[in-house]
């Protein structure tokens, strides 16, 4: 039996973390995303991306691949490794190698986006994996409380 996202079952918004260095996609992202009701969070890389996933515990991830300090990949490898199964994950790259987009559906991406992207793609593609249930078993254990919380994460929800 299919088992609904936790935002659903915790009567909340969802919320979204945004993980990528550039801020002239990410500002737009976490724009158009507000705008539809989710918390959105922006980490400007990697590392703080990272530091970021306990404190936002994000249903939702849009994860930048190529990143200074800590790649996309690395993130992703981390948030799996903290048993964070009920974190959707979006990866977007300007990288059009195959052997990435299959790499990354094996640490468990959702979807895998060229940039530059359509804006309203990426937004369908939010909802339609946030509404989304999971098949029975999933999600995991979600919640690990592993990392040291960062000061640098910037968080808008307005």
């Amino acid at each position: 039996m299919p088992i609904a996202p936790r935002w659903q079952t915790e009567n909340r918004s969802p919320r979204i973390l945004i993980v990528d260095d550039d801020f002239e996609i990410a500002d737009p992202v976490k724009f158009a995303l507000q705008k539809l009701g989710y918390e959105v969070t922006h980490a400007p890389d990697g590392n703080q991306g990272v530091a970021a996933i306990p404190i936002v515990d994000p249903d939702l991830m849009v994860l930048d691949m190529m990143m200074p300090g800590r790649s996309g990949f690395l993130v992703l490898e981390h948030l799996r490794s903290t048993k964070r199964d009920g974190v959707r994950v979006i990866m977007v790259t300007g990288n059009e190698g195959e052997r990435h987009q299959t790499y990354a559906r094996l640490l468990g991406a959702d979807d895998y986006m060229h940039k530059p992207f359509v804006m309203d793609r990426l937004v369908k593609r939010v909802q339609e994996l946030l509404a989304e249930p999971f098949a029975d078993g999933e999600p995991a254990d979600t919640k690990s409380a592993d990392l040291e919380p960062s000061t640098d994460v910037r968080k808008d929800s307005e």
